[in-house]
């Protein structure tokens, strides 16, 4: 069996797990590391949700999308900056508290807070926070959407071990009847009541045989493998999984209508619902880029200090000697005055804090005139975007409703295939029980006893193959349809 499933058909979350439901009997025993001795599906897919790069990138990418939105909300509160600088100043200097050029070494203090909020600019902000919004949704989606991707693809591998499994039962049962045949013929042609080249025959058809069943170990040996590496296991080691009792679902299930069942599915989907959340956000894009048609308006307020180690203070005083200062206007006399040595000391750091507290409040409007035709662009990338949504959003649309009918077709003609290949089983096991007991008693050659043998194994390969396939339609219809899936 090369093939057993569509790994495009159905891709959600409920039908993974109701999947699970159905050929899972019990979960495996726990060895000491964490990990099942014994895997049952459900085992294979929450490991691999646990353990799959893809799904750990998708989960970080939906995780930047939600730190994007925070950040939107975050933008439309205020901005309030601090800033404070010590600097020590040396050699010629102006002072920018005192306005004097300062020689010595100068220390200085600055103490500022600034805040600045958008009062307006064309609903921008508000938009962007919607459309980040809608963004993490359908990242959440797509995290949804690649977890279902990764379970469809266990099931199928996991599928396609339980085939193989058991076309290994038949092959081995095929060597056991060709055994048994071996047996009686060898007694016969001892006994010379056969010629001793329908032993020969039987002995080069087991021969045959034994190929067969290295090939379809083979193939069980290779489906493993791809299962382990699907989990990424170091080793396809001691992996084993549960092999539940596959049961046929009833007809019945093909009573729905694919275009009912579409309509159920398209509001089930996470992939359908990303496409969806994902037209919304670019119409918020668009939104956005006719914002930048719109002036912004902006308040804005500072208060500020600061302080300097040339600013000084007079203490104290000393008289010092007179000096002349003019002379009288009619005898010339000189006129003096006196002199003062004063006392100075830098002012306290308290009182520069307070008398050079300074604050500011504005308003500020800006309105956008030519900016190199950036605006007009951004607007027309925006409805080329939008379209291409809306275009993503049909087209996952039609691939659902592609995928609905193909798999309702395939259902019935798997379970055509199976009805036919029941009745193909069960006439073969007639003919085959008639050809042995014509061939025990010397009626029939070992030719047609083998050709009869080898069509009553091609019949119950066939019948495992629609069985298989049945089962997975059916199952993926049911959910289409918002069915609970069980075996009754």
């Amino acid at each position: 069996m090369k093939k057993i499933v569509n790994p495009g058909s159905g891709k959600c979350f409920a039908l993974l797990f109701s999947v699970v439901l159905l050929l899972c009997s019990a979960s495996a025993a726990h060895s000491q590391d964490g990990r099942p001795q014994v895997w049952s599906l459900e085992d294979c897919i929450l490991y691999a949700w646990s353990n799959n790069i893809q799904v750990k990138q998708q989960q970080l990418s939906t995780q930047l999308s939600k730190l994007q939105y925070n950040q939107s909300i975050a933008a439309m509160a205020p901005t309030v900056n601090g800033n404070i600088t010590n600097v020590y100043n040396y050699g010629q200097t102006l002072d920018m508290y005192t306005n004097e050029f300062a020689t010595n070494e100068v220390r200085s203090n600055n103490f500022a807070l600034s805040s600045n909020v958008v009062l307006f600019s064309g609903l921008q902000m508000l938009n962007t926070m919607k459309q980040k919004r809608l963004d993490f949704l359908a990242s959440s989606y797509d995290f949804e959407q690649m977890k279902n991707d990764i379970a469809l693809t266990i099931a199928t591998s996991y599928l396609q071990v339980l085939y193989n499994m058991e076309m290994l039962d038949v092959a081995k049962g095929q060597i056991d009847i060709t055994l048994q045949q071996v047996e009686r013929t060898r007694v016969l042609v001892t006994a010379g009541a056969l010629a001793n080249g329908n032993l020969l025959t039987l002995e080069a058809q087991l021969a045959g045989e034994e190929l067969n069943l290295v090939n379809a170990q083979n193939q069980l040996d290779l489906s493993v493998l791809t299962l382990s590496q699907m989990l990424d296991l170091p080793s396809p080691q001691g992996f084993e999984i549960v092999k539940p009792a596959v049961i046929m679902p009833d007809a019945s299930a093909l009573l729905g209508n694919p275009s009912d069942i579409y309509q159920k599915a398209v509001t089930l989907q996470p992939g359908v619902k990303s496409a969806e959340v994902k037209v919304q956000s670019a119409r918020k894009g668009l939104s956005i880029a006719y914002g930048a048609l719109s002036p912004t308006l902006a308040l804005s307020g500072s208060w500020g200090t600061g302080y300097s180690g040339a600013s000084t203070e007079v203490t104290g005083y000393t008289l010092g000697e007179p000096i002349p200062i003019g002379y009288t206007g009619t005898t010339l006399e000189t006129v003096y005055g006196p002199t003062f040595d004063y006392t100075r000391q830098t002012r306290p750091f308290s009182d520069q804090i307070k008398d050079n507290e300074n604050k500011s409040i504005g308003l500020y409007l800006s309105i956008p005139i030519l900016n190199r035709w950036q605006v007009q662009t951004g607007i027309r990338t925006a409805r080329v975007q939008m379209k291409m949504s809306e275009l993503n959003l049909q087209n996952t649309q039609n691939n659902l409703n592609k995928t609905i009918q193909q798999a309702h077709a395939d259902a019935i003609a798997a379970l055509n295939r199976y009805r036919a290949a029941e009745k193909s089983v069960s006439a073969y096991e007639e003919a085959f029980k008639y050809t042995q007991q014509k061939y025990d008693v010397g009626l029939v050659n070992s030719i047609d006893f083998n050709d009869a043998k080898n069509k009553l194994a091609k019949s119950r390969s066939d019948l495992l193959q629609s069985k298989y396939e049945y089962v997975f339609r059916i199952k993926v219809l049911d959910f289409y349809q918002g069915k609970p899936l069980n075996l009754n």
